[in-house]
């Protein structure tokens, strides 16, 4: 959640009724309420100007297109300032020392009813006044490679890629598989390549781009001893052809026969495509379809998202440089997360958040309860960039 909610007693309550304010932990800075206020004071302005027919007729559209983009602002504003105040009354209240036990535990009530509701509020300003991010209503598509630690990074793949696809079943997104390879025994996975299909799939998956560490005692350890392994998760969002146009001038295509599990026609027609972008330099290999044609379709589709994340990239650097200050980049090359079995314990390294429910969240089930708190981290820090 945005607002942890303090567990008081009656006692605690009359405390910070006599030395501080009851709304202490709240997300909305003095600078961040200045920035709400003058939202505010635009939003009656053009209300005033509209409802008196103070406005050109060639500004009236975008006047009435600029007030709609104001009044969800507004309006959590004014239920934020309301919330506030209700807090303030609610300390003069309880500054007064002859209160019976009876009407302290209502105050107690109230003020943890005043504070959630609180912290919907500031989850939902927060959302409203973050710079948008173009691509996170697009689809996206997933790879996820093992590293170091062997046979356990294999099998630890497989679950990542289990965990997403639950997580997808949740969200009612279409799980399409475009590429995997398997390690020797076919119990784990070298690498996997998906496009995940759905509204705001990249919105909440932008994140989960890193290095992903597992902690845990393999089921060949003897000695009980705790192995470590990593894996990498790329997540790009997908493109449409209008997104990123590819010349064929700009392409170089190569065939060859496919190698692994797949069956005899696999392995004996040149069907697997290697697919070079001359200009960028980036290459995306496919072999799973017998097809050559599908093999090229599918390596086109990598290939866009690749591009497409790459000049996405370029455009958002001055504003990551400056959020990478205070959190990571969240890119492959950094460790993001550890999954410790042992403890039953997952650690998001860029907010220092750690959650005592391992198996909840490697099932799907409870991967949103590390994905929020992300998602609402990087969103409040994107307001100081602006």
């Amino acid at each position: 959640m945005l607002l942890s909610i303090p567990r008081i007693t009656w006692k605690a309550i009359r405390r910070y009724s006599t030395k501080t304010s009851l709304l202490q932990s709240t997300r909305i800075s003095p600078t961040l309420e200045k920035k709400l206020e003058r939202i505010s004071e635009q939003h009656d302005s053009l209300l005033y100007q509209l409802s008196n027919n103070q406005l050109n007729p060639t500004d009236l559209a975008t006047a009435s297109k600029k007030l709609s983009d104001l009044t969800t602002t507004k309006s959590l504003f004014d239920d934020w300032r309301k919330c506030t105040q209700d807090l303030s009354d609610l300390q003069d209240l309880l500054a007064v020392q002859d209160q019976e036990d009876d009407m302290l535990e209502l105050a107690k009530e109230e003020y943890e009813d005043i504070m959630s509701r609180i912290g919907v509020i500031e989850k939902d300003l927060i959302y409203e006044l973050a710079p948008k991010d173009a691509a996170d209503d697009a689809s996206a598509i997933l790879e996820i490679r093992s590293g170091a630690g062997g046979d356990e990074a294999s099998l630890f793949s497989s679950d990542m890629a289990r965990m997403y696809e639950r997580f997808a079943q949740l969200k009612k997104w279409k799980w399409e598989l475009l590429s995997k390879s398997e390690d020797v025994g076919g119990k784990g996975l070298k690498d996997i390549t998906v496009n995940i299909s759905g509204r705001n799939v990249f919105g909440l998956l932008k994140y989960e781009s890193g290095v992903h560490r597992v902690q845990r005692v393999p089921a060949t350890e003897s000695q009980g001893r705790i192995h470590t392994s990593t894996i990498t998760v790329a997540m790009l969002p997908q493109p449409t052809e209008v997104d990123v146009q590819i010349r064929d001038s700009d392409l170089k295509i190569d065939l060859y026969r496919a190698s692994g599990a797949g069956g005899q026609h696999v392995n004996t027609t040149d069907s697997a495509v290697r697919m070079t972008h001359i200009p960028t330099g980036l290459v995306v290999s496919m072999q799973d379809e017998r097809s050559q044609h599908k093999n090229k379709a599918k390596a086109l589709k990598v290939l866009r998202a690749k591009i497409f994340e790459l000049e996405r990239e370029k455009t958002q650097s001055a504003r990551r440089d400056s959020r990478n200050k205070q959190i990571g980049t969240g890119d492959r090359s950094e460790k993001i997360r550890t999954y410790n079995f042992p403890q039953n314990r997952v650690t998001d390294h860029r907010i220092n958040l750690t959650v005592y429910e391992l198996e909840h969240i490697l099932s799907g089930d409870g991967l949103e309860n590390i994905i929020e708190p992300l998602q609402e981290y990087y969103l409040s820090q994107s307001l100081l960039d602006e």
